[in-house]
């Protein structure tokens, strides 16, 4: 789904982007409400930010990457954490392009994004190469999503990739009837 969004462009700069788990849902300018393979899973787009939240039958979980005035934690490379059952894992990169390469990029992106079912893109009004896009799979028993945050006239693209799934138990091998004991 790709739509206009009716706000000033907020996040002015990729160095501006904070991270943040388990944050409460934020006011959103666009939401898409999803369902994978049981999970429910709800993209928002936040100026030029987004939200996502994951609700599974284990729980709740929520990733927010934004402008968040007086968060001290600033978009990190990576991240992987385990919280019960749940494995999460973000990695965060900032791609410099060109002018024409961040235009042909933009136009890819948002392509993508557009006529996905599991995809939604906004773009700001005064530049068709400022959005933010995001696009969700299942995959072998996993939520993967995927992020986009383009800032043109710096010519840097925020892509993000988030994977949340079960914890996978390693087995304890089991002693075989008369085996010997060590």
């Amino acid at each position: 789904m790709l739509t206009t969004l009716n706000t000033a462009y907020t996040d002015t700069r990729a160095a501006d982007l904070a991270w943040a788990l388990g944050r409460e849902p934020l006011p959103s300018l666009a939401t898409l409400d999803l369902e994978l393979t049981g999970t429910k899973l709800q993209l928002r787009l936040l100026g030029a930010s987004h939200q996502v939240l994951l609700e599974e039958e284990r729980g709740i979980c929520s990733e927010t990457v934004a402008c968040m005035p007086g968060s001290s934690t600033p978009l990190p490379l990576g991240v992987a954490k385990r919280a019960g059952d749940w494995e999460y894992e973000f990695a965060a990169r900032v791609e410099m392009l060109s002018p024409g390469q961040f235009a042909g990029r933009a136009q890819e992106l948002l392509a993508l994004v557009a006529d996905h079912p599991h995809g939604l893109a906004g773009v700001f009004p005064g530049s068709p190469h400022a959005f933010t896009a995001m696009l969700a799979q299942h995959h072998e028993g996993q939520v993967h999503w995927r992020t986009w945050h383009a800032y043109p006239q710096d010519g840097q693209l925020v892509a993000t990739r988030t994977r949340v799934g079960v914890r996978a138990v390693a087995a304890t091998p089991r002693r075989r009837a008369g085996s010997p004991r060590s």
